[in-house]
């Protein structure tokens, strides 16, 4: 059933993915290879063996949240030609909405920020937030229970943001950390930090790819969600109170039989490109089929409505429970707390894409003036919002300027 679902699914992606003039359908496709490729094994690891299969070093960490829930941490501790340096700076990565800690991985070695950042002799930490692919325990619920899923990224930044640093810190001894986030993993490290100060203290620099606060005037599918988000009662009846795209057998079935073709290919790209802005110039194809099999990862479906309220807003905001009595009730006040940035001391360095759909640059404009501790600022011309995990030329114009700015604060 999920099979033919999928299928459906796709073949209106083809039908609406057509009509766009992208450059996607520049592909020079005349080497002539229109049947099968041979699958790449990359499509059925896990993020450990997406890390040891390529000559590093991974552990898995455990961490539980005061509210329950068991966060898996990968850690590389160091680089193929690092190993017994001591005084490593010490990296936490973050992902974004719907993907695990494998988003920094799934490119080549020399390619992918978890293994750059490695071989630059750095400790590598890889966060994966709640009820993802690699975070679906808990102490006491199960993923069957619907407490288990009743949450957004207002409990990602008030919990898992701060333990998983704690824990860090002291498995390393070291006492601050950078922390790199990307969409989703940026909104939690700019609501958390807005009300921890002693949070700020233990990030020496706080690196946002595509950051994401207000979301007003993003495009794709999330915006569309919007209506349905005024009635929230409405808005669980009809998509679930549970988990929302999880990493399932139609991953891996589009993986291997569907998008591992050089003719489907274009529409495998565009269902990934349709949630943040179309960019093909700096995609390797060929990565296509991993990318599919490791994303989505899953999220809950409280989280897609806090998205779609905020949507809606305007603002960067705390959840809303639909009631001013639910909200006084959470809040002690009808209506939910703005976030403010302005009350962040970490330092910040911005990277951001004009093309970019889910990280808009209206909505980054409205940020950028009111975050007052900005030390690095840069606009990647023609970069969307996959572009700072998977672009082909991100090494060079974005990962490199992560390095110096490391490097730079530790001095």
């Amino acid at each position: 059933m999920l099979i033919t679902t999928a299928k459906v699914l796709i073949s209106i992606v083809v039908l609406l993915t057509v009509a766009h003039k992208s450059d996607l359908y520049k592909l020079d496709y005349e080497d002539g290879r229109f049947g099968k490729l041979e699958v790449d094994p990359e499509v059925s690891m896990n993020v450990t063996q997406l890390i040891t299969s390529k000559g590093y070093p991974c552990e898995n960490h455990y961490v539980t949240t005061e509210d329950g829930f068991i966060l898996n941490l990968q850690r590389i501790p160091h680089g193929k030609k690092t190993v017994g340096r001591t005084n490593k700076p010490v990296v936490l990565l973050q992902h974004g909405l719907l993907a695990s800690s494998t988003c920094f991985l799934e490119n080549l070695a020399n390619e992918s920020l978890g293994f750059i950042l490695a071989d630059a002799g750095m400790d590598v930490w890889l966060g994966n937030s709640r009820g993802n692919f690699y975070s679906m325990k808990h102490k006491t619920l199960k993923p069957s229970d619907k407490e288990f899923w009743a949450w957004s990224w207002d409990e990602m930044a008030k919990y898992d943001m701060p333990k998983n640093i704690e824990y860090i810190l002291n498995v390393t001894g070291a006492k601050q950390l950078t922390y790199i986030g990307h969409s989703q993993g940026t909104e939690m490290a700019f609501a958390r930090l807005s009300e921890d100060a002693e949070l700020n203290k233990k990030i020496n620099l706080f690196v946002a790819l595509a950051p994401v606060a207000m979301v007003g005037d993003i495009i794709g599918p999330v915006r569309l969600l919007g209506p349905y988000a005024k009635n929230i009662e409405a808005f669980f009846e009809k998509f679930g109170i549970h988990e929302f795209l999880p990493n399932t057998e139609i991953n891996q079935w589009l993986a291997k039989d569907f998008c591992n073709d050089k003719i489907t290919e274009f529409v495998c790209a565009n269902l990934l490109f349709l949630l943040g802005g179309f960019d093909i110039k700096e995609t390797n194809v060929s990565r296509i089929p991993v990318y599919i099999g490791h994303n989505p990862a899953g999220t809950s479906v409280h989280n897609i409505l806090h998205y779609a309220q905020s949507v809606n807003s305007g603002l960067f905001q705390k959840f809303d429970y639909g009631s001013e009595k639910e909200n006084m009730r959470h809040y002690n006040q009808t209506v939910p707390p703005l976030y403010d940035v302005r009350k962040i001391e970490t330092p910040i360095a911005l990277f951001t894409g004009p093309e970019d759909w889910l990280s808009d640059p209206t909505d980054v404009n409205k940020l950028r003036p009111i975050l007052k501790n900005v030390i690095f600022d840069k606009n990647i011309p023609g970069w969307n919002h996959f572009d700072f995990i998977w672009g082909m030329n991100a090494p060079q114009v974005c990962y490199m300027d992560i390095i110096h700015l490391i490097r730079r604060i530790q001095q």
